[in-house]
C-alpha cells in the first residue's frame, strides 16, 4: 500500500473513530479489542526488526570508535533536549496555571489507583537503572519488549560478528535478509492500521465523551500549547542546525505521527518511524541505535507533561511552589523519567512517585487519570517526532546523513501524492 495512500485511510479512520464515539458511545466502547489486536501485531514486529537492523548496521561498518562516539553525542543530546522540555513544562504550569480555578472531583476508583501508582517503586537508584540496561536473556527481554536490553544484546552480538570476520558473514546475510523480511512484515501489519485506529479512537471519545473535554478545557489547553512552543522553540530550531525542512520532515512522517497520536502508543509508529527515516537519509547503524535508546532516555513530550503534571497537582491541592523548589522538583524529574520505558502509564507513575516525595496530594493523578489517553496522544506524538529528530541531528553530528537521498525521498512522496490526486 502506498505511503499517501495509507496515511489517507488512517486519518479517514481517525474521523471515523470521532463521529462514532460520539454517536454511539456505548457501541464505541465495544471497538477496543480492534486497537488491542493491532498494538500487538506491531509489539511482535519491533523485537526481530530492531535486532535485525541494528546488527546488519552495526556489523556493515564494524567501527567501535564510531559507535562509542555515536552513544556519547546521543545521552548528550538527549539530555539537553529533555532538560529544555522540563523547562518548558515549568515555565508553561506558572504561566497557564492549569489547576488554579479547577472545580471537578476525582472518583473514588481513580484516588485508588493513583494510590497504587505513587507506591510503584520505578527505579530506586541510578546504579540499578544503569544495571537494568543489561539483559539476563535476550529471549526475555524481547518478551517483555525492553528495547534498551535488546539494543544493548545487538551491540555486542554486531561486535562480535565483526571480530570472527569471514566465518561470521552466512549469519550477517540471514540478519539481512531478515531485516528485509521484517520491513515487508511491517508492511502488511501496516494494512490493518486504520481498522486498529478507529478501534482506538471510537473507545477514547466513547469513554471520556466531548463534554468532557470542555470541563478539562484549561488543563489539555496547557498542555498541547506548551507541546506546540516545545516543537517550535527546540524541535524546529534542532532541525535548522541540523539543515532540513521540519515541514518536509513532518510531512514524511505523517504516517507515523497519526498512528502514535490515535492509538497513544509510541510502539505502534516505532516499525514504520525506523523505516521511513533510514529512506529520509539516515544511516541504519544511527536510527538503530538512537531510535529505540530514544524510547528510554529522550521523551521529550512525556517529560514536559511531567513538570506540568506537578505543576497542576500543587495548584490544585492549593499549594505555592516557589522557584527554589521548582528546580528541585525539576531535577529530580531528570532523574526519574529515565530508564522506565514500557511501563503503563509511565508519566502517570512517575507523576504520583514524584508527587508522593515532596509531600503534594495525589489528587491531581487521580483527575488526571480521567482524561489521560487525551493527553497522552498529544505527548506519544512529541515523543516520536523528538526522537526521529534526534537521528537527524546525530547523523548530521557525525557528518553521515545522506541530503540527496533525502532530496530524493521528498521529491518520491510528492510524485505519489499527484498519482492519488490523479487516482480519485
Amino acid at each position: 500500500m502506498k505511503h499517501s495512500k495509507l496515511t489517507s485511510l488512517i486519518f479517514i479512520a481517525l474521523i471515523l473513530g470521532i463521529i462514532f464515539g460520539c454517536v454511539a458511545p456505548d457501541w464505541a466502547v465495544k471497538m477496543q479489542p480492534f486497537a488491542t489486536i493491532f498494538l500487538r501485531m506491531v509489539k511482535m514486529i519491533i523485537a526481530p526488526l530492531l535486532f535485525a537492523t541494528l546488527v546488519v548496521g552495526i556489523a556493515g561498518h564494524g567501527d567501535v570508535k564510531q559507535l562509542s562516539k555515536i552513544g556519547i553525542k546521543t545521552l548528550v543530546y538527549f539530555e539537553i533536549v529533555t532538560t529544555l522540555a522540563l523547562f518548558i513544562g515549568l515555565i508553561a504550569g506558572n504561566i497557564f496555571k492549569p489547576g488554579v480555578g479547577f472545580n471537578l472531583g476525582a472518583t473514588a476508583g481513580n484516588l485508588k489507583v493513583a494510590g497504587l501508582m505513587a507506591a510503584t517503586d520505578t527505579h530506586t537508584s541510578i546504579h540499578e537503572m544503569i544495571i537494568n540496561i543489561f539483559p539476563t536473556s535476550i529471549v526475555d527481554a524481547m518478551a517483555t519488549g525492553n528495547l534498551l536490553q535488546i539494543v544493548v544484546f545487538s551491540i555486542v552480538f554486531a561486535l562480535a560478528i565483526c571480530t570472527v570476520g569471514k566465518a561470521a558473514e552466512p549469519v550477517l546475510d540471514l540478519l539481512k535478509s531478515l531485516s528485509k523480511i521484517m520491513f515487508k512484515f511491517t508492511e502488511y501489519v501496516m494494512y490493518f492500521a486504520p481498522i486498529g485506529i478507529f478501534g482506538a479512537i471510537s473507545y477514547t471519545i466513547g469513554t471520556n465523551g466531548i463534554k468532557v473535554l470542555g470541563s478539562y478545557f484549561k488543563v489539555i489547553f496547557s498542555l498541547y500549547a506548551a507541546l506546540a512552543i516545545f516543537v517550535v522553540l527546540v524541535l524546529i530550531i534542532a532541525c535548522k542546525i541540523a539543515k532540513i525542512s521540519f515541514r518536509a520532515l513532518i510531512r514524511t512522517l505523517e504516517e507515523p505521527a497519526l498512528l502514535a497520536f490515535s492509538t497513544a502508543s509510541s510502539e505502534a509508529a516505532f516499525p514504520k518511524a525506523i523505516e521511513i527515516m533510514e529512506d529520509f537519509g539516515v544511516p541504519k547503524n544511527i536510527v538503530g541505535f538512537v531510535m529505540p535508546t530514544g524510547y528510554t532516555f529522550n521523551l521529550d513530550g512525556s517529560t514536559l507533561y511531567l513538570a506540568i503534571g506537578v505543576m497542576f497537582s500543587a495548584q490544585i491541592a492549593g499549594i505555592h511552589l516557589g522557584f527554589e523548589q521548582q528546580i528541585i522538583i525539576m531535577l529530580a524529574l531528570m532523574l526519574t523519567s529515565k530508564g522506565i520505558a514500557g511501563v503503563p502509564r509511565v508519566s502517570l507513575i512517575v507523576l504520583a512517585g514524584t508527587l508522593a516525595s515532596f509531600d503534594i496530594p495525589i489528587i491531581g493523578v487521580a483527575i488526571l487519570l480521567g482524561i489521560d489517553q487525551i493527553l497522552d496522544m498529544g505527548r506519544t506524538t512529541v515523543n516520536l517526532i523528538g526522537n526521529c529528530i534526534a537521528t537527524v541531528v546525530i547523523a548530521r553530528w557525525e557528518n553521515q546523513f545522506d541530503y540527496d537521498k533525502m532530496k530524493n525521498y521528498i521529491e518520491q512522496q510528492k510524485r505519489e501524492d499527484v498519482d492519488l490526486l490523479k487516482i480519485e
